[in-house]
């Protein structure tokens, strides 16, 4: 059992804390779906518990294409209407129409840099603020809370892990020397 970082209390009965702790938060993503599907996650877990969002990550993937960014889009009223009334995720307009106007913006932006890791990593390292400033010029529904959790959950800012906690040692290790700057 590891040590878990104050911020992660858990509770017996509650593995999803746990195991996003060991296996996810704060270690470097390579695929754009995949750094798509936590912008998406954290943006859905505004106002609400990160463990909500946790226990529904599955019914999320199934409701938006396994977070597959041209799919989504290309989502249509009609598909906005699905996940409206579908009640495994969070049913919220503004939430919705951020999934798929950021998979647009998305689109465009590997246009210009090939993927959205590269346009991530090209604007690597930036200041909290200076981050939340460019994510709200290029992006909807992103406040600093849901880009400061997406960008210490994907290795982009310090901050997922204590400097004891076994878990720290290993995102540290995964990360790109010019990450770690």
């Amino acid at each position: 059992m590891t040590t878990y970082c104050e911020y992660c209390i858990t509770h017996p009965e509650d593995t999803f804390n746990g195991n996003y702790h060991d296996t996810q938060y704060g270690f470097p993503l390579d695929d754009d779906n995949e750094l798509f599907e936590r912008l998406i996650l954290e943006i859905n877990q505004a106002g609400l518990s990160w463990i909500t969002i946790l226990k529904k990550a599955d019914n999320f993937r199934k409701a938006y294409s396994k977070f597959n960014i041209v799919k989504i889009a290309k989502y249509t009223e009609a598909d906005r209407v699905r996940l409206l009334e579908d009640a495994g995720i969070i049913r919220n307009r503004l939430k919705v129409n951020a999934a798929i106007v950021n998979a647009q913006k998305v689109l465009e932006l590997k246009k210009e840099y090939g993927s959205f890791k590269s346009w991530l990593d090209a604007h690597h390292p930036l200041t909290k603020d200076e981050w939340t400033k460019l994510f709200k010029k290029t992006f909807i529904f992103t406040g600093g809370e849901i880009v400061n959790e997406f960008l210490m959950s994907t290795g982009y800012l310090p901050g997922a892990h204590q400097k004891d906690c076994p878990i720290y040692k290993k995102v540290a290790a995964q990360k790109p020397a010019w990450m770690k700057k």
